[in-house]
């Protein structure tokens, strides 16, 4: 079953999962049933073994300037990608995009990679982002919660029409024991991270993975808006908590400095009393 860990960069928000997988610190078991002997064997769950799926939702806004009307002001996508921008369709079958019911069928299904969906509009809304599994993944869909932001926080300048409104949440989805199907579908796919299994652990062969021509359709790294992406991959990470130390030393320093120099003041003030006295 998948089980979900989120962290949000910028505005995205957490909000509950109603009816689809828990939280990371709970376990839901899931159980399957199938007549067919093959498919049995390849729904063999792996114990205490994890598959995690790095994924980014969120969206781009991108204000209209002069083309703008009262209730067309801006064009905005809102989307699905995998952590680094790597093909998800390996997990994700479908995604469903549900939009303000003031749209035309707000109801919109993407059956296939990318999984995007762009309109254009005037306001911010809730949009309830489904992502439906393949069989031999999970049975029940996962909900993800995206408030739709068209214009920036501050007010320090005019909006831009080169510059676009960014908001983008991670999320890790945590399939625990999964079958041996699955593993063996998508241990070699860049958009899944797997364990090592134990020594002497003897698995079904790996299916081969899909045609190189069809998974960079899938995956976003030349996507046009990819430019605005943030990065979430560990290495950045690392590399802005890095940053951060450093100038947290640094301003430890100064501070240093600054006692310093008030306790030798402190202390000439002290002697000139002594001296007085």
């Amino acid at each position: 079953m998948p089980q979900s860990s989120s962290s949000s960069k910028k505005h995205g928000t957490d909000q509950p999962d109603i009816g689809g997988p828990a939280s990371k610190s709970q376990r839901t078991k899931m159980v399957k049933s199938s007549d067919d002997t093959e498919k049995k064997n390849l729904a063999k769950k792996l114990k205490e073994l994890e598959i995690s799926v790095p994924i980014v939702y969120g969206n781009i806004a991108f204000w209209l300037g002069k083309k703008a009307s009262e209730y067309q002001s801006h064009k905005w996508t809102v989307y699905v990608r995998g952590g680094t921008n790597e093909d998800i369709s390996v997990v994700v079958k479908r995604v469903v995009f549900q939009l303000h019911s003031s749209f035309n069928n707000p109801t919109r299904v993407v059956d296939g990679p990318p999984f995007e969906l762009s309109e254009s509009g005037w306001g911010e809304f809730e949009i309830v982002i489904t992502l439906h599994f393949h069989n031999d993944v999970c049975e029940k869909p996962l909900h993800l919660y995206h408030h739709l932001k068209l214009y920036p926080e501050d007010d320090s300048g005019p909006m831009s029409t080169k510059k676009p409104v960014v908001v983008e949440s991670y999320d890790e989805i945590v399939f625990t024991e999964p079958s041996e199907g699955f593993f063996s579908r998508v241990q070699n796919h860049p958009a899944v991270v797997v364990p090592r299994l134990p020594a002497g652990f003897a698995l079904p062969p790996p299916v081969p993975l899909e045609d190189a021509d069809k998974r960079r359709r899938g995956d976003t790294k030349d996507h046009t808006l990819s430019q605005w992406f943030s990065n979430f991959s560990e290495a950045d990470e690392l590399l802005k908590l890095a940053a951060a130390r450093q100038q947290v030393q640094a301003h430890i320093a100064t501070l240093r400095r600054q006692l310093s120099l008030i306790d030798g003041q402190h202390q000439q003030l002290k002697s000139a009393s002594d001296i007085q006295v």
